[in-house]
């Protein structure tokens, strides 16, 4: 049975990573441009949102967090071995 658990646990963090990402950051250039207001190719004309263009800045700072997390993360031991450094101290080797 762990072998199965251990499947399911990689094929959600892969849908979370490999599809979930792209859409966050997705619907972060969406909130921001939304934010931003201007005029469209119909010729419809929005009011600036701050609420919105906030949030796509959220969602933008959230994705590169994951990214650089997840370039720490694969390069922790080389990290620890040149510089002695442990980005990870809480969890366990």
């Amino acid at each position: 049975m762990t072998f199965f658990a251990a499947i399911f646990k990689v094929l959600i963090v892969g849908l979370i990573l490999g599809a979930g990402l792209p859409a966050i950051f997705a619907g972060g250039m969406l909130a921001y441009s939304f934010g931003a207001g201007g005029e469209e190719a119909d010729h419809v004309i929005h009011k600036p949102n701050p609420a919105l263009k906030y949030l796509g800045i959220v969602l933008f700072l959230f994705v590169g967090l994951v990214i650089v997390t997840a370039v720490a993360w694969i390069t922790r031991a080389t990290v620890i071995h040149h510089f002695g450094i442990d980005l990870f101290p809480m969890l366990k080797k």
